[in-house]
């Protein structure tokens, strides 16, 4: 073969490559496995702010451990007393929907919240039940709107449609925006639509920062409400890679004890 014609092959599978690189599922997909840890623990604040600029502030412990198919997350809220002892728990599965319960100290008691009942909010905040779980990317169909710059960091845009209503329901909007950072994968913005195509929430995530295992992880996340000027921010205080807690403390007999 001569090398002019070797220049082209060469060139062809470059561009084809490119190409491929571009795919919106794959990096959706690397955007998700960039932040995905098996194991760790954080303390936190979630700041709920109305739309008169009044706020509230709920202190939360997070534990996260990974036990075969399944990562599952313990949330404790530590503080006011109003909302002490009440926990969350999530089995968050790759091939299925997640399971979720919340423990309601003045009950007693563990009840499983069900799938109509994950895109609504999360203990009063802007952000729903469903946002506390790794989303199911076998659950949406992904489009490449193109590229823009967000704060200097060039970035892709994608769009994810939920593939039924089901999907639509359990998650609280009808599409997503998301605009993930070309360098690292990361999502820095997101932009969710309700039911009638309308703008509803957008969502900021910053302030990552690399662990030693490689991954990233946010240490600051806002939700704002367009239509109602309401805004919700979570901090991260204290993080720590790893857990020692055993399966068992992840189940809804460790919730009710």
């Amino acid at each position: 073969m001569k090398r002019r014609d070797c220049l082209i092959v060469a060139l062809a599978m470059l561009c084809g490559a490119g190409v491929q690189a571009q795919n919106p599922r794959e990096i959706s997909e690397k955007a998700a496995n960039a932040i995905e840890f098996e194991s760790m623990e954080m303390a936190s604040t979630l700041t709920i702010l109305d739309g008169k600029g009044n706020s509230r502030e709920r202190k939360v412990a997070v534990a996260t451990r990974k036990f075969g198919e399944a990562t599952k997350t313990l949330m404790r809220f530590l503080s006011p007393a109003e909302v002490q002892g009440t926990s969350i728990l999530i089995h968050d599965y790759e091939k299925k929907s997640d399971d979720m319960w919340v423990y309601l100290p003045s009950l007693r008691k563990s009840r499983r919240i069900v799938s109509s009942e994950k895109g609504k909010s999360f203990m009063g905040s802007e952000f729903t039940n469903a946002d506390m779980a790794k989303p199911n990317l076998d659950d949406f169909d992904y489009k490449l709107l193109g590229a823009e710059n967000i704060d200097g960091k060039e970035c892709w845009k994608i769009e994810a449609t939920p593939k039924n209503d089901n999907v639509v329901n359990e998650n609280g909007f009808s599409r997503r925006v998301s605009y993930i950072e070309k360098n690292t994968y990361l999502m820095v913005r997101s932009e969710f639509y309700n039911k009638a195509d309308k703008l509803n929430k957008v969502q900021i995530l910053s302030d990552y920062r690399k662990q030693p295992n490689g991954k990233y992880f946010t240490y600051s996340m806002s939700m704002e409400n367009k239509l109602s000027g309401r805004r919700s921010e979570m901090k991260v205080d204290q993080f720590q890679l790893g857990s020692k807690l055993d399966e068992g403390s992840f189940s809804t007999a460790s919730l009710e004890k």
